[in-house]
């Protein structure tokens, strides 16, 4: 086990780069089992859950070249399906959350597929339920070993339908898709989520000979083809990590330039900053957040109480909610925060109350954060980062607090972000990673 010593009040200035999406990683780099042939993926974070993944596809018998850092390739075409069902791949399943996106490809390809059931972050109940339908909708027959906790799917020949997802889920939409570009037929999947990443998705299989189109819709539709080629893809930058780094600047900054930012995939991330009284100003596709003496929550147009909640894309993404939340702590003015999908995101604010913030937990949901202008400086504290989004938020607390913190159990930090404190320390951080 490692932990993060924070020294806080060092101010943060100059430019930082952020990572590729995690996410988006996550599912190109399954796609690469849809083909026998190579398929070369440039901009693949460094992160543990994305490391993990890779691992994974190379002990089924993936190839896997490693061109430069950040730039693989992967050929998927002598795989061995026995060891899908070996209590190896299932522990290591059982904590990796993206190893449920392999379930379509394996599927569409071959048939089948054994997966266990995935691993990740313990915000709450994260049902796989709309995986299934699709899959069921599709022709394929499921059963669930409670004793080794194993999904089995099974299809002969899957068959292209409509079907309307109950959620817009996106690894759900991922999964679907995927299994359906070898559909017979064409399936038409509506309340499809739609994220950029999912986008992305699409755009790299099309690319691959897939046939798909309303991307960027949620009404998707794909024609089967009888298989793909390889491809070349280049994942986009991590939205989240953006949205931390904005966070980050407006609490502690004296001048910090996030680049190339591929500013027309953030939606409504800035504007959900902006609602909180941080500046920030676009130049090309960088984004500068100038030092901010104070910030002012904004009101809603009839003067109630600004509200901050999460949707399905275009709206904001539920990954930001935790720095958002740490950001108003020190905002002029109150705001409610509410986390619509996850119960248990918002437990970490206990934390943050005990380093001085002003918050009133009203449930699992909702949470009321009273900003305190920097009148009151938060305290630095030892804590443990229950999830990677609450780790990361408790990191910008820290960095804003006075005296030296401790985050214990970082390793959920390092799943969804690369060599965080060496990239924060160049910008004036002074954080130190120590053994437990």
């Amino acid at each position: 086990m490692e932990s993060f010593i924070i020294e806080g009040g060092h101010p943060l200035s100059g430019d930082i780069t952020p990572q590729g999406a995690k996410n988006e990683a996550l599912q190109v780099i399954c796609a690469t089992l849809l083909t026998a042939d190579p398929v070369r993926i440039k901009n693949i974070p460094d992160i543990l859950d994305v490391n993990n993944l890779i691992k994974l596809l190379m002990d089924m018998g993936v190839k896997v070249t490693h061109n430069a850092p950040g730039d693989y390739t992967f050929q998927a075409d002598e795989l061995n399906l026995d060891y899908l069902d070996s209590l190896e791949f299932v522990r290591k399943c059982s904590s990796l959350r993206g190893s449920v996106l392999m379930i379509g490809p394996l599927l569409g390809r071959f048939g089948k597929a054994t997966v266990a059931k995935p691993g990740g972050d313990k915000i709450g109940r994260r049902r796989l339920d709309t995986h299934f339908l699709g899959f069921k909708s599709l022709g394929a027959d499921f059963v669930h070993d409670e004793e080794r906790d194993v999904y089995q799917i099974r299809a002969k020949q899957l068959k292209g339908t409509y079907m309307l997802l109950d959620e817009a889920s996106v690894t759900g939409t991922a999964n679907i898709i995927m299994a359906a570009v070898f559909a017979k037929g064409t399936t038409t999947i509506y309340n499809a989520a739609c994220e950029p990443y999912l986008q992305q998705l699409c755009h790299l299989l099309n690319h691959m000979g897939a046939n798909i189109s309303g991307i960027a819709s949620n009404l998707i539709t794909i024609v089967g083809v009888e298989q793909l080629h390889g491809g070349e893809h280049r994942v986009l930058p991590d939205m989240i990590e953006v949205g931390s780094f904005i966070g980050m600047a407006a609490m502690v900054g004296d001048g910090v330039r996030i680049k190339n930012v591929s500013l027309k995939n953030l939606g409504i991330i800035p504007d959900a900053f902006r609602r909180l009284g941080v500046r920030i100003k676009a130049e090309g596709d960088d984004l500068v957040i100038p030092h901010h003496s104070h910030y002012q929550v904004q009101s809603f147009i009839d003067g109630t109480i600004m509200t901050l909640s999460d949707a399905p894309w275009p709206g904001l993404t539920p990954d930001l909610l935790s720095v958002l939340l740490v950001v108003a702590t020190q905002a002029r003015g109150t705001v409610l925060i509410h986390q619509k999908m996850f119960e248990s995101r918002l437990f970490f604010v206990d934390k943050l109350i005990d380093m001085g913030a002003q918050i009133i937990l009203c449930d699992p949901h909702r949470a009321v954060v009273v900003g305190q202008d920097h009148r009151i400086q938060l305290r630095a504290g030892n804590m443990t980062s229950p999830d990677i989004r609450a780790g990361i938020a408790l990191l910008i607390a820290a960095l804003s607090a006075r005296g030296t913190s401790r985050i214990a159990n970082i390793a959920q930090i390092d799943r969804g972000y690369q060599d965080i404190e060496q990239r924060l320390n160049k910008l004036g951080a002074k954080i130190q990673r120590v053994n437990d």
